[in-house]
């Protein structure tokens, strides 16, 4: 049998990150990426379990590979991997409604993932491995990357928060740190392999407590650490969590020159009501006064969010609040949902569940709120001149380039794709809502 896989990936940069070490294993045992689904005969599911639409859409994909499998056998082969599969009806779903998947493993043992499929193969027998919760974190697993200028890296993994909407803390386990120690050695060897940005991820970064050699080091001093790397321009990180984000934090922004003026602070609701119900532990005032410190740094800094709408119990007057308090703060963009219930937290059982029309009659009047503010904050840019981190051909247009600002704009422009990876300088000269067009300079 050939060894060709492919890999989707469903939800946020964790599974993204995760689904490039899957393909890192997987090549440095000799198989082969192939670059569309119908091509691989190994497909890798990697899923996420944040909201039902992820969930009806793994399944509906899963679905479609039902015929392929049962005329190619042996020859075929499918994995699940990812959040989903910590949940124990998921995978009683899998067992009863999708007998022909081979493999199955959590979000905690994707490093055996090469060694499950060496069993099918050489036993015969579909494997199953999910991990209840995490154990030591395992170091120096390769990793394919989507992009050879930019690099995701995990500094924790899980969450202790518990919010009454979340599904997290069930299926990534508790929160877990890396010793600073691994990561700069990790960033250290990305920059010698070229990676001019770096993403520093964990499910609350701002969490972060690890054991290094000279004693505990917070979220701060490790990205004071990070700055010092030669060959590193830019320091991103996601996401952050308003209850324990810092002013030592904040002051990096003042002090660090690679660490990038965008910062992502979910709010998910504007009622100090709503929040205290969604077990956030901030109230809006104090929402209020870490962006207020944030713009004192830079009053130019960006800022987007995430925002829920129709959590149990939400009135009116609370979504109103939550308009209010996005007119106040001017987000240059956010992720909006309607609640989602996920089986085992503490909102799916609540009562006042909010009926479907009225949540998405808020989500819309919420989104064109949002979306007049981003366009207002993009057209702003005209006639700027930004520095740009080129990322290659466009998506949406394959004869123009696009990249990211300092403040994470996208922007497209027209020149030589040997420019990816580069630091480009870009005259933006149009906007629109979700991105900017420009020439460079």
């Amino acid at each position: 049998m050939s060894k060709t896989f492919f890999i989707q990936t469903f939800g946020c940069q964790m599974n993204e990150h995760d689904s490039e070490i899957m393909a890192g294993m997987l090549i440095e045992k000799g198989y082969e990426p192939a670059k569309e689904r119908k091509d691989a005969n190994i497909v890798i599911f990697n899923t996420c379990s944040i909201r039902d639409n992820a969930d009806k859409r793994f399944f509906g994909t899963l679905g479609q590979l039902k015929k392929k499998k049962i005329a190619e056998g042996e020859n075929f082969t499918v994995c699940v991997s990812g959040c989903m599969m910590q949940q124990q009806h998921v995978i009683d779903t899998l067992k009863a409604k999708y007998p022909w998947v081979d493999v199955i493993l959590g979000t905690h043992n994707i490093h055996e993932l090469p060694t499950l499929l060496d069993n099918l193969y050489n036993e015969k027998e579909k494997q199953l491995s999910v991990w209840p919760e995490g154990g030591d974190i395992v170091e120096g697993l390769p990793s394919k990357r989507l992009y050879k200028h930019k690099a995701y890296v995990n500094i924790t993994f899980g969450c202790n928060n518990f919010c009454a909407y979340c599904i997290v803390p069930y299926t990534r386990g508790r929160e877990r740190s890396r010793c600073p120690e691994d990561i700069l050695a990790e960033i250290k060897r990305l920059a010698d392999d070229g990676v001019r940005e770096v993403m520093l991820l964990g499910q609350n970064v701002n969490s972060y407590k690890g054991q290094g050699k000279d004693g505990l080091w917070d979220f701060s001093d490790l990205v004071r650490a990070v700055n010092d790397i030669e060959g590193i321009e830019r320091i991103r990180f996601m996401t952050s969590h308003p209850k324990d984000l810092s002013d030592k934090l904040i002051d990096c922004f003042r002090d660090c020159s690679k660490l990038c003026h965008y910062f992502h602070l979910p709010v998910q609701a504007g009622s100090d009501d709503v929040l205290k119900r969604m077990n956030r532990r901030y109230d809006r005032a104090r929402y209020l006064e870490l962006v207020r410190k944030l713009r004192e740094v830079d009053p130019d800094m960006a800022i987007s969010t995430d925002i829920i709408v129709g959590f149990p119990g939400e009135t009116e007057e609370d979504f109103q609040d939550t308009l209010d308090l996005c007119d106040e703060v001017g987000y240059d963009s956010a992720f909006t949902f309607l609640y989602s219930k996920r089986k085992g937290t503490p909102a799916a059982i609540a009562e006042d569940q909010i009926p479907d029309e009225i949540k998405h009659e808020r989500f819309n009047r919420l989104c064109d709120s949002i979306n007049s503010v981003s366009q207002a904050k993009n057209a702003a840019y005209v006639g700027r001149t930004v520095t740009v981190l080129c990322d290659g051909p466009s998506r949406r247009n394959s004869h123009k380039l696009s990249g990211r600002t300092d403040t994470f704009k996208l922007v497209n422009f027209t020149g030589d794709p040997e420019l990816q990876g580069k630091l480009v300088k870009v005259r933006i000269t149009s906007s629109n809502t979700f991105s900017l067009e420009g020439e460079l300079v």
